[in-house]
């Protein structure tokens, strides 16, 4: 018999076994994928948590999550310098899992605002403040703006920090606030109170495919982005894809003219007649991975918009955005036609348009979320936003102009009150290389 064949000794048998178990800890201690590891200290600072819902995909499910149990970068697990210690959520109704959530990892739930950034004490006990209005079961206005109570959240916020006679960053997921007014006021109580204020969409901050880094100072002729999904709450991703790329412009006044939003086969007539460019719209649809087959004409007129969801575009959507340095932009929802959120620009000097995917890893994961945690993460350790308030304000203000104009049919809307000035960051800030590598 061959010895290399030979039946192992029962020392053998042992030695073998013992190193296949330890083959198997240390394959189980490097699977962060499969079965993260528990955080192996707590978290140095303090987060209070204040949202009004808490379930399955919600935007707070997936910005806690990574706060609550890490997540990878750079190839390791990576835990947040900042843990949540107190948690409001306004809707606790089915699906929620924010009791679960909070026996698991430790940290108590409050019936009011105060008592997250308390803990249930008398004054500021957190180090940062999460503010995130996204989910629930909330009315709509004649607009069909979901009123979340963002704006009513940050005020019981400042009244915590008024009482304490401190602060500490917040951060507020998306837009400040549906209502254009509310938001300035939001702005102007932050550098009043003196504290810092992040806010804004996922979109400006995620991967890149290619990774398009537009130089400041860059001679821009004409911009277009191509998204989807509902008017107001994807609206406002189109909008900030679109001003952070604009924003890098030469000379640029980020100051908005006038907004018009245009419905239907009027969306078509407006390209036809130069309002917005097809040949942008070309090259923004070649960096889509989900781009259907066939004419965008149809497809989004054949498209099957959900049942009792009227915030959904029934046909194309534009928000046409009229510049005070000239410069003209729009933001088209092509629902039936493409699911992603891609970007095209004419640049002078330049034969071909530059355009770039926004790269939105899909749920469960939700990796453009984890961009955004990123970017959350050193805003609340350095008070420093890595995205311009001033940008989040301009793009909420255009998007509730858009919709005032889509209620009146399309009629353009003059915009003084969006004369917003702003310098755009020196890197756009966005993610490079892969998710989860």
């Amino acid at each position: 018999m061959n010895p290399d064949f030979a039946v192992l000794s029962r020392r053998g048998f042992l030695g073998a076994a013992a190193g296949l178990c330890l083959t198997n800890s240390l394959a189980a201690e490097e699977r962060p994928r499969s079965q993260p590891p528990p955080r192996p200290d707590k978290a140095p600072k303090k987060l209070a948590v204040v949202t009004t819902a808490y379930y399955y995909l919600s935007h707070a499910y997936h910005v806690c999550g990574r706060f609550l149990n890490g997540y990878l970068r750079d190839g390791k697990m990576h835990y947040p310098d900042f843990g949540i210690a107190g948690m409001y959520v306004e809707q606790a109704g089915p699906g929620d899992l924010s009791k679960e959530h909070a026996r698991k990892h430790g940290f108590p739930l409050y019936p009011d605002i105060a008592g997250a950034l308390t803990l249930g004490g008398d004054k500021l006990a957190v180090d940062g403040v999460l503010l995130i209005g996204e989910h629930g079961d909330y009315p709509l206005n004649e607009k069909l703006q979901k009123l979340y109570p963002r704006y009513e959240y940050f005020q019981k916020i400042v009244e915590v920090f008024r009482k304490s006679g401190r602060s500490v960053p917040v951060f507020c997921d998306k837009h400040l606030s549906y209502d254009r007014k509310k938001a300035r006021e939001m702005a102007a109580t932050a550098r009043t109170v003196g504290f810092p204020l992040m806010a804004g969409s996922s979109l400006p901050v995620t991967w890149r495919r290619p990774e398009l880094e537009l130089p400041l100072g860059v001679r821009m002729e004409g911009a277009l982005v191509a998204s989807r999904g509902d008017m107001e709450i994807f609206g406002i991703h189109a909008l900030e894809s679109l001003q952070c790329m604009t924003e890098r412009r030469a000379k640029a006044e980020q100051g908005v003219k006038a907004v018009t939003c245009l419905e239907g086969d009027a969306v078509w007539k407006a390209g036809d007649d130069g309002l917005w460019s097809w040949d942008l719209l070309e090259a923004a649809l070649s960096r889509s991975p989900s781009l259907n087959v066939g004419d965008v004409r149809d497809n989004c007129r054949q498209f099957a918009a959900p049942p009792n969801r009227p915030t959904m575009p029934k046909g194309p959507l534009a928000f046409l955005v009229e510049y005070r340095d000239g410069l003209k932009a729009a933001a088209l929802l092509l629902n039936g036609h493409v699911d992603d959120t891609t970007f095209a620009a004419k640049l002078a000097d330049e034969k071909e348009p530059a355009s770039t995917l926004f790269d939105l890893p899909a749920p469960p994961g939700a990796g453009f979320l984890q961009a955004l945690t990123v970017k959350i993460e050193e805003f609340l350790a350095t008070g420093k936003p890595s995205q311009p308030l001033e940008r989040t304000l301009l793009t909420g203000g255009i998007l509730d102009v858009a919709l005032e104009s889509r209620l009146r049919g399309g009629k353009r809307i003059e915009t003084p009150d969006l004369d917003i000035s702003y310098q755009a960051p020196k890197e756009s800030g966005f993610l490079r290389g892969q998710y989860n590598e």
